[in-house]
């Protein structure tokens, strides 16, 4: 991570003027999306998990996330990384993790308080969390998550609670998925003195209203990923069911040499066997 690349990310979140972060699960849908024209991406948990066979939320996926992060890192962008509960209760690994992913290009990192059983960690221990975090990668962008109206486990006085604490223990923003009242938006937004990121709720939120109520940052979070496998099914039913198929889809040719347009030669272990080389040339 660069000091340039971490001030750019910064600089994005402004209130009342939100940037859209859309959440890529590999290389191909990040590549996606820095060809529509967005210079940041998140990246979606679930769908590296899926993606992998895991489940979401039960710390199984550290290695994936940091390969992910490297791949990312060639693309240009600024990637912030969907880390789940930090793969680890232990201060220092989580600590360890974050300088890894900065060391491999990730400007940011999210950082949630939700558990796989629907509880929430102990204010305290995500405390010690973030504080152990940004003493070791200052400038890494913390994102602290407070899962409160995600996981249903409080409403706006535990949401705030939370989220100054965090705040306080040194978190660069807080996210807070699921809140949808404007009202709990706007007593968010009036608490912090950080950016406010909120999960864009389909039929429940818009980006012109979430500005005019201070928001700094809306995330699609999974919603990329789950309307992707609709889609990969509805087609391929379609194709069975003899049912017409859009042709508006990118060409094989268009996603080969333009979003995948790499140096083959440059991977390790690429032609090294010289006979087979000169065959090819």
């Amino acid at each position: 991570m660069s000091t340039d690349a971490a001030a750019t990310f910064r600089a994005l979140h402004r209130p009342g003027q939100p940037f859209l972060l859309p959440n890529a699960w590999d290389y191909a849908t990040a590549a996606v999306l820095v060809a529509a024209g967005f210079t940041a991406i998140g990246t979606t948990s679930l769908g590296v998990a899926a993606a992998a066979g895991l489940p979401d939320a039960h710390g199984l996926i550290r290695d994936e996330t940091v390969a992910l992060t490297h791949r990312l890192a060639t693309l240009p962008c600024l990637c912030t990384v969907d880390v789940e509960a930090g793969f680890s209760d232990e201060p220092a690994d989580v600590a360890e993790l974050a300088a890894e992913l900065a060391e491999a290009g990730a400007v940011g990192m999210n950082l949630e308080d939700g558990r796989p059983d629907g509880t929430l960690a102990d204010p305290g221990r995500q405390d010690d969390l973030i504080r152990a975090v940004k003493q070791r990668v200052p400038a890494l962008f913390l994102n602290a998550r407070v899962d409160t109206y995600w996981l249903g486990a409080g409403g706006l006085a535990a949401a705030l609670s939370r989220a100054e604490r965090y705040e306080a223990a040194g978190a660069d923003g807080v996210f807070v998925p699921g809140v949808a009242a404007e009202d709990d938006i706007r007593a968010v937004v009036s608490t912090l003195t950080v950016p406010l990121n909120v999960l864009y709720l389909p039929g429940r939120h818009t980006m012109d209203r979430l500005a005019a109520l201070g928001v700094s940052r809306v995330s699609t979070g999974s919603l990329l990923f789950r309307t992707a496998v609709r889609t990969v099914a509805d087609t391929a039913q379609a194709v069975r069911d003899g049912l017409p198929v859009s042709a508006e889809v990118p060409s094989y040719r268009h996603i080969q040499d333009t979003l995948l347009a790499v140096d083959v030669d440059s991977f390790d272990g690429a032609r090294t066997d010289p006979d087979v080389a000169e065959q090819e040339d």
